[in-house]
This record gives structure tokens, sequence and C-alpha cells, in this order.
């Protein structure tokens, strides 16, 4: 093991070590991914993506490590300020009066911010949902987020309900998603000479490594259908990730939507800009402990792990299941057109030092250098549906 490497973890040796049962989870995990690879050799980055977040019990986001805010491994914008969640409110407000619907759905709810901070200002504009409806699979997560309900907007909890999976019944009014379809696993594939190839993970000593496989064929067409629609072949050794789930997971989303609208905000490029020449090593990147690093083989279910999102794909999902697109902006643009300077002028108030972090947050979500050119935000409804004020300003469909 070289100089600077934790010997029992492989991370940095300045980075903070994991605790010693957050480890042991980690051992166990990588176990039981090991026996899965004993009769197959190795296993597809997918398959492993698919394990290390969500392994009942031991991935990432099934069990109970601190994941979100300063103790965990990264931040959201919902944590970053309210003014987001004081912007979507406003849209969630069009899109229940344009449907005559009552229900919320927030798809990956984190520690229920957005639900605290969403419910709160709808509240103000009186245009509170029936329900508010929380897909939320795991057991600490939930407990998190009724505390956090519970601490915010306690007269409101009555209101909300946790759900295991996504409802048997179509809604009427608003599926909204923070940060959810970059937690979709990928194909990480590469571009040869001869064909595609694909990426595995196989054991390696103590540890686990790579091996390059031909691709399956669902990954060699969906490279292929990339190609056509970039004009032209990827460069040979271009590697990169495809999500095979994509399409289909937005499809599930459209059919629980009987009239309404899907907004799904997350980081990624259309598919033009995704799949460039020059971004030739793909958009893989892990979370740990506020560190952003590129390999995600590290402590098993202990670190995020994730990859920018196709948003051309997913607009198509959306089309093919039946839905209009109606916008796609930069987080930036669209919080612009949803008044968040005119709320964060409203809020601001006399206190000087509330202005200056208010300023300083909205700067965050809002300036190239923080979140406001690297998300974007994707609207899509059922017939009727009118366009989110959001994309008032900019809507940048052609694009996709």
């Amino acid at each position: 093991m070289s100089q600077g490497v934790q010997a029992e973890t492989g991370l940095p040796a300045d980075w903070p070590a994991p605790d010693p049962d957050a480890l042991a989870l980690s051992r166990e995990l990588s176990a039981r991914l090991r026996e899965r690879m004993e009769t197959r050799g190795s296993m597809p980055f997918d398959l492993w993506m698919e394990g290390v977040l969500y392994e009942p019990g031991l991935g990432y986001y099934s069990a109970g490590q601190e994941k979100f805010g300063a103790a965990g491994d990264f931040i959201t914008a919902p944590l970053v300020s309210p003014l987001f969640a004081w912007s979507l409110a406003g849209q969630c407000a069009e899109a229940l009066e344009a449907s005559q619907g009552d229900v919320i759905l927030e798809l990956g709810p984190g520690d229920g911010a957005l639900a605290a901070d969403l419910l709160a200002e709808l509240e103000r504009q009186r245009r509170l949902p029936r329900e508010y409806w929380l897909l939320e699979r795991s057991g600490s997560l939930r407990q998190r987020q009724h505390e956090r309900l519970q601490s915010s907007v306690p007269h409101l909890v009555d209101r909300v309900r946790w759900l295991d999976a996504l409802p048997d019944a179509p809604l009427r009014g608003v599926i909204l998603g923070n940060e959810v379809m970059d937690a979709l696993p990928v194909v990480r594939f590469r571009r040869d000479a001869g064909g595609i190839s694909e990426f595995h993970v196989t054991v390696s000593g103590d540890a686990f490594g790579w091996a390059v496989v031909p691709a399956r064929d669902a990954v060699a067409a969906a490279v292929q259908a990339i190609e056509r629609d970039v004009g032209a072949a990827l460069p040979t050794g271009y590697e990169s990730e495809l999500c095979l789930q994509l399409p289909g997971f937005m499809a599930t989303l459209a059919e629980c939507l009987a009239d309404g609208l899907l907004l799904m905000v997350d980081y990624g490029y259309a598919r033009r800009d995704y799949y460039r020449a020059e971004r030739s090593q793909g958009t893989l990147v892990c979370h740990y402990r506020h560190r952003a690093h590129w390999d995600p083989l590290l402590v098993p279910g202990l670190q995020d792990v994730s990859a920018f999102v196709d948003f051309t794909g997913a607009a198509q999902g959306a089309q093919d299941a039946g839905l209009a697109v109606l916008g796609y902006a930069t987080q930036a643009h669209f919080l612009m057109g949803a008044g968040v300077t005119a709320l964060m002028e409203a809020r601001q108030g006399g206190d000087a030092m509330a202005q200056v972090q208010m300023a300083q947050q909205a700067k965050t979500l809002l300036l190239p250098g923080g979140m406001g050119e690297r998300f974007r935000v994707l609207a899509a409804g059922t017939s009727g549906m009118p366009t989110p004020s959001g994309f008032s300003l900019y809507n940048h469909l052609e694009s996709l």
C-alpha cells in the first residue's frame, strides 16, 4: 500500500476514516458482492452500483449512515436555502390549480427539508395540497423526515403520508424529484475500434478491480442510438455511462400521473453535450464526506456513487410514455423564471446579517460556479398542462 492511502480502506490518508460500525457494514456488503461474483467471475457495473447503493440494510441508501448536510457526504439545494423550495412552491401551486389536483408526490425526499419548506410556503400562498406523499423506503430516513417536519411544520404533519412504492392509482397533482435520476444505476462503456465494450467489477486480491468485456446487446444498441443522435461515432477509446433504466423509470412515473406535472431537478446535460468528444472519461462521480472523487470501488456502501443525467433520454422517456415535454432549463434560469429574486427581496427584512446570508445562498443556487449551470430542470405534463412559469424567461427545449 503506497504512502498517503489508508491501508484498510484505500481512501486518501488525510480523509476521515469510517467509524468501526460503518466499516463493518462495508465489509459485510463487500463479502456479499464477492459471493455473487464467484459464479460469474465479474459483475456488470450497473449491477454493482445497484448493490452498493440499494442492497437491503447495507447499501448506501438502505443503511442508516448520515448522508446529507455538514455531517454527511454532500449537500443538496433544499439544504442550501429555503429559496429553492419557495421557488418550487409557486410551480406546484400552478400545477395543482391547472390539474385540479390535491396531491404532491416527492421522490427521494432526503432529510425532509424540501417537503417542510414547500409545505410552509404553500400554506403561505393558501395552496396547500390535501396530501403530501413521500416515497421513501429507508426507515432511518423516514425518521429523519418526520423529525424535520415535526420541528418545522408540526401542524401540517397530518397531511404527510409515507409510501414504500409508487401509488397503485394515478394521482392528480405534481410528482417532484430533486436529485433522483442521478442515483439510477448506470452502465460504464467504452467505444473500441472493433465495437462496444463495457466495464465489469471483479475481485482483485483483497480489493475490487475492473474488467473490460464485450458489451451486452442492449448496451451496444444503446451506444449506437447515442451515436445516431449525436451524428457521429464516438472516438475510439471513448468512455462514458448510459442508464438503461431511465426510459422505464420515466414511463413508470408517467403512469402515476392521471393529470398534472412531472418536475425533475438534477445535474446533467442534453445528449449532444453529454457525449461530446472531449468528455471522454464520462461523468461518474462519488461523494464521501464532502469530497468528490472518481473511484466507485472504494468503501462499498459508504459513499454515494452517481452519474450525470442524460436529459434527452429522460425527456424522450417521458414523451414516449405519453407526456408532453414542457420545459428544460438550467437551474439558474428556472429559478429566475420562478421569481427567486422577488422571493429573496420579500423575505430579507431589515436584518443585515440575514440579507448577507440569503445572498450567499442565492449565489450557490444560481451562479455557474455553484449549482446554477450544472443542475437542470425538466418538466413534463399530461395533455393540456401549461408550461410552468419557471420557464418563462428561458426554455431550452430545442437543445434536447
